[in-house]
């Protein structure tokens, strides 16, 4: 994946056909947590589902894994999260990580800091930009 230092610019070079919101939220998300100090990685997570009779193996996208020194935050971008469905789909990458490192869902929605029976947490974009130890403090 890329990501532009100056999201106008790469609207700009695209002719503002592709202005997608999810695409330019990952991209804030993916500035904020370098200019924090985080080596940030794109992660994959292999999952078993069972289809048609037969186990088939499926590659989950992790947005970001952020690392900085010994700690590591999971990071999902979700726009939109207002269905159990669309809450389990974008959770599911994270669920599937088998360590004990902090697990998070930015989303657009301005909602309170929330952490599920499952560790993972959801918070605002807008807390976790305006607030720099927005991911000290779950």
């Amino acid at each position: 994946k890329y990501y532009f230092e100056d999201v106008g610019l790469r609207n700009a070079r695209l002719g503002f056909r592709q202005v997608e919101e999810s695409h330019i939220m990952e991209n804030v998300v993916y500035n904020e947590l370098r200019a924090r100090g985080y080596a940030v990685d794109v992660g994959v997570v292999e999952k078993r589902v069972r289809e048609e009779g037969r186990d088939v193996r499926r590659q989950l996208e992790v947005d970001f894994v952020a690392n900085r020194g010994s700690d590591r935050v999971y990071i999902q971008s979700a726009p939109e999260m207002r269905t159990p469905e669309k809450a389990a789909q974008e959770k599911a990458s994270l669920l599937g990580i088998n360590d004990s490192f902090k697990k998070v869902v930015l989303v657009r929605d301005v909602v309170k800091p929330l952490r599920d029976e499952r560790g993972v947490v959801t918070m605002s974009v807008f807390d976790f930009l305006l607030d720099e130890n927005s991911l000290a403090g779950i």
